[in-house]
This record gives C-alpha cells, structure tokens and sequence, in this order.
C-alpha cells in the first residue's frame, strides 16, 4: 500500500472508527513485538537471576531485583490505562517501550544487586504498560464478539517466549563471557535489538484513531494507590522471611490498609476521572469478573509455582529443562485461547468458557493433589495440559467480559483493572502457597529426621562420604530449612538420604495443590452467576466515532 493510501485510510479510520483487517494485522504485529519484548524478559531474568546474583555477589538480596520490578510493573499498570483513555494509546505504547529498553540496557551495566534492583524497577514502570496497553488498543479496533479470535495470537506470543526464555536465560547464564561482556548481562541486552525492532513496528504501523476528551489527572489517586499498593508487594514478597505477624509485616499491613481507605475515598470523589471509577463496579459482569480475576491470579500462580519447583527439586531437572518441561501446558493455553476466541466470534458466547476454564483448572489442581513421589513426568504432563486447556478458555475470556460490560471510554481502566487486580491475586498466591509449601515441609522435619536416622543406622558407613557432609550443616529446623534456602545438594547426597526428603516435598506439593484447587472452586461456583451481556459488535474506536458524531449533531 503506497503511502498516500495509507494516509487516506488512516484518514477514513479517524473519521469513521472502522479499521480494515489489513490495518488491523498491521497494528497487531506491532502490539505483539511490544508484549513478546515484556514476556520474553521475565522467563529470561527469571532463568539466570540466581548466575546473576552470584557474579554480583549479592545472593542475600536477588529477591529485591524481583520485587523491584513487580512493585512498578504493577502500580503503573491501572495508570497507563486511565491516561490512555485520557491521551491516546499510540504515545504511551512508545514510551513503555523506551522505558523498558533503556532500564534493560542499564540494567545490563549494573555492579551490584543495589543497581541492578534499581534499573529493574525503571524497567517495570515500561513494562506495566506493555500487556495492558496491548490488549486496551486491541479492544479499541476490534468488536469483543471477534476479539477473543486475536487475543489467541496474544497466547501464542506468551507460548513462544515462555519456551524460548529458559532456554536463552540459561544458555547466557552458562556462558562466562560473549563478545568481551560477561554472559549473564546479554539476557538485558538482547533487550535492545528486540525492541528497537519492536518500536519500529509500533511507529510504522500502529496507528490508532484517539479521540480526545478532556479529563483531569487523578494525581491524589495515583499518590494513594502507591500507599496501598507498595506496602503490601513488599509483605507479600518478603513476609515468609521476616514472619507475617513480625512488627514490620504488620506495619506494612497497617500503611497499605490506610492506603485502600485514602483510595477509595479519594476514587470516590473523582467521580469519571477516577484512575478507577467505582461506577464500573455498577456492573454485575464487570465486578463478578473483577473478583474471579483476584481469586484465579492467587490459585493459578500459587498452584503453577510449585510445579516448576518439583521438576527441579524432586525430578533434578535444571531451570532450563524445567521450562522446557512446561511445553505441555503452553500447548494446552494455545490450543484452549485459538479454540475458544473462534468459538466466541462465531456464537458470541463466552460465559461457557468461564465454567469450563475454571472447571479444568480444578480438575488439573485435584490431579496433582494424587501425586507421588515416583510420579514419572509424563504423569505430570497429563495435569499440565489440562491446566493449560483451563487457563487457555479463562484468561481472555474474563478479559473480554471486563472490557464488553464497559462504555468505550472506559476500556483501557476496565482492561488495566483486569490485569491489576489479577497480579494482585497472583502475588498474594504465590506468597500465601510458598508459606504453605515451606511450612509444611517444615512440620515433616522430625519425619524426615527419623526416616535419614534409619537409613545411617543400617548404613553407618554412608555418613563417612564427602557428598553427605551437609548432614552436619543442618541447624535447628533440620534439612527441610536447607531444601528451602539452596535445594542443590539433594542432586548429591546418596539417593537413600535424599528420598525421604523428595518425598516430604511432594507431601508438601500436595498440599498445595488441594489448597488451590479449593479457591479454583470458588472461581468456578462464581462462574455460574456472571451475567453474560451479548458481546458488541463495534469496537471501541467505532463506538468513540459513533459519540462523537452525535455530540456534534447535537
């Protein structure tokens, strides 16, 4: 297509809100090359931290790396929504990819794990923009009745990158130097060729109708959701190790309390230029799937956290393995979200595959609450696929009923809502299902304890090797606080000692997962009384159009 009709179409686009396929495949290659840059980099870092923390000799604080980026990542979420409903998504989506590529290029450069913590969190207030702003510009060219159909490609992006990023995380992790820089900092910086490529796409060809209103910029909102918001990130990530009920957990509790008051106060008197208007939780969809949202982030990364760790603990898989081992339920999530999005644009149907997502996601849980010890992996496959199957039909679907039980003003806070309020849930699960797993663990210490003493009772001469001397290294808690703080010497120590203990954490996985296929239950009861309003068949650019040429009629 020659230039100028590019420009008559985009001419026509602004005017009309309707955006031709073509435009719409153009538009998409640039939104997928922005979240393929995001999710690439999480399995990426997330690989290699534990290389990158030794070489920065900084073990004792990786964790704040990791929660330095969270904490950004998701306080910038709900406000990349509100502002770009305010000013347009096109300038935004630049800017959080600038952001994340000039954090990561930083980043790469770092000295310590202080800097690196630092750089990280510059980088999440990019990548909080990266997914949300995604799906928001989506809703705006797409009608919801066919959006589920494209959101698939969306999965298919998060498939690619979560099989690629243990894979490239753990390949530049081994390497001591590439090209003069030690191996470990090429995981940022293939940041920067990826998103330059990425930019380019987004300033070539997303070109998004805006039509712009006025609104005022919720400052105190912001203010506050950074009050209740932080606090709580930091308790979640570090409560297990300080103790929930320590002083400081329980000031952080008390800081974030005050702050969802100030919040809601504060959201309240904003009214429509709230960063979250309450008005949208009016509706029965929007609010019902609001709260599924917060409930399958906590069952789904509580539960899909400790699956990771049994492959590398209990079946000695590395990280790189164990993400490739993950392949069966990246298959499932693609072929459910290809599935579904085509089944929803042909019958404008979706609340189906909120019960059955939410069914199979408590079916996999139940399954994996039947594990063994000597479960071979292709057992835990079988689970992993349905896990996918469920997550496939759930995730975009509770996305596109959020945003179809909005007006088209409000899709990029009802998308920003639904992603925030979903890795809320997610952070608050992980939290809650480590503290489970661990303390479990823990309660078998004298178990585990009895069961090594009868082993070197029958085999004194085992206790002599060099490979068990960790025996002697166990403090107060046992060995279950050594599997908890570095789980590496159970590839070592003789395999009759180490049973015992790979069988206490498969107890304590169980656990887990019965704990979570419980509030997958919940989701799946709440499932049943979503209203389900037919799906429009305009997109959001048309809708804004079709306002404004009655605003101007009348």
């Amino acid at each position: 297509m020659a230039r100028a009709e590019r420009k008559a179409a985009a001419a026509e686009s602004a005017k009309t809100g309707v955006i031709t396929h073509r435009q719409i495949m153009l538009v998409l290659a640039g939104l997928m090359s922005g979240m393929f840059l995001s999710a690439l980099d999480q399995s990426v870092v997330g690989s290699a931290m534990r290389t990158i923390a030794d070489d920065l000799q900084g073990l004792e604080l990786q964790a704040w790396a990791t929660t330095a980026y969270l904490i950004t990542s998701t306080i910038t979420t709900p406000l990349y929504g509100k502002l770009g409903d305010i000013f347009g998504r096109r300038r935004l989506f630049i800017f959080a990819i600038i952001v994340f590529v000039v954090g990561s290029v930083a980043g790469a450069f770092s000295n310590s794990m202080f800097e690196l913590a630092a750089w990280r969190a510059f980088q999440g207030i990019g990548a909080g923009g990266l997914f949300t702003l995604s799906l928001t510009i989506l809703a705006d060219i797409v009608p919801p009745r066919e959006r589920a159909r494209y959101q698939g490609m969306f999965m298919a992006v998060f498939g690619t990158s979560s099989v690629l990023g243990p894979l490239i995380g753990g390949l530049f992790a081994d390497i001591d130097t590439f090209l003069f820089i030690d191996g470990w900092r090429w995981i940022f910086l293939i940041n920067l060729p990826i998103g330059i490529v990425a930019l380019l796409m987004v300033v070539a060809f997303l070109h998004v109708p805006h039509t712009a209103r006025k609104s005022r910029i919720d400052w105190w909102g912001a203010a506050a959701i950074i009050v209740a918001v932080v606090p709580l990130l930091l308790v979640a990530e570090n409560g297990r190790d300080w103790g929930w009920d320590s002083s400081s957990s329980i000031a952080l509790y008390v800081t974030g309390a005050i702050g969802i008051v100030a919040f809601i106060l504060i959201e309240r008197k904003m009214g429509t230029d709230a960063i979250l208007p309450l008005h949208l939780f009016k509706s029965r969809t929007f609010s019902m799937t609001t709260i599924m949202g917060v409930i399958v982030g906590v069952g789904m990364f509580g539960g899909m956290m400790t699956i990771p760790l049994i492959l590398q603990i209990v079946d000695g898989a590395s990280p790189t393995e164990a993400g490739l081992l993950m392949i069966p339920m990246t298959i499932g999530m693609m072929t459910a979200s290809m599935g579904s999005g085509i089944i929803t644009g042909r019958t404008g149907k979706y609340k189906i595959f909120m019960i059955g997502g939410t069914g199979l996601m408590t079916i996999s849980y139940l399954y994996f609450g039947q594990m063994t010890y000597d479960w071979e992996v292709w057992q835990i496959s079988i689970g992993m696929v349905v896990l996918g199957l469920g997550l496939g039909q759930l995730m975009q679907t509770l996305t596109v009923a959020a945003q179809n039980s909005v007006e088209a003003a409000n899709i990029g806070v009802a998308t920003s809502s639904s992603t925030f309020f979903r890795q809320m849930g997610g952070t608050a699960g992980v939290a809650v299902f480590l503290s489970i797993l661990f303390a479990t663990l823990a309660d078998k210490g004298t178990w585990i304890g009895e069961q090594i003493a009868a082993v070197l009772k029958a085999k004194p001469e085992l206790m002599s090797l060099p490979e068990n001397a960790v025996l002697t290294q166990a403090g107060p808690g046992g060995l279950s606080d050594l599997v908890a703080k570095d789980s590496s010497f159970l590839q070592t120590i003789s395999p009759e000692i180490s049973e015992p203990i790979l069988v206490a954490f498969t107890q304590a996985g169980v656990v887990v997962f019965n704990s979570a296929a419980a509030v997958i239950a919940v989701a799946f009861v709440l499932s049943w009384f979503v209203k389900e309003i037919p799906l429009r068949t305009q997109s959001g650019v048309a809708a804004k159009a079709a306002e404004a040429r009655l605003e101007s009629m009348g």
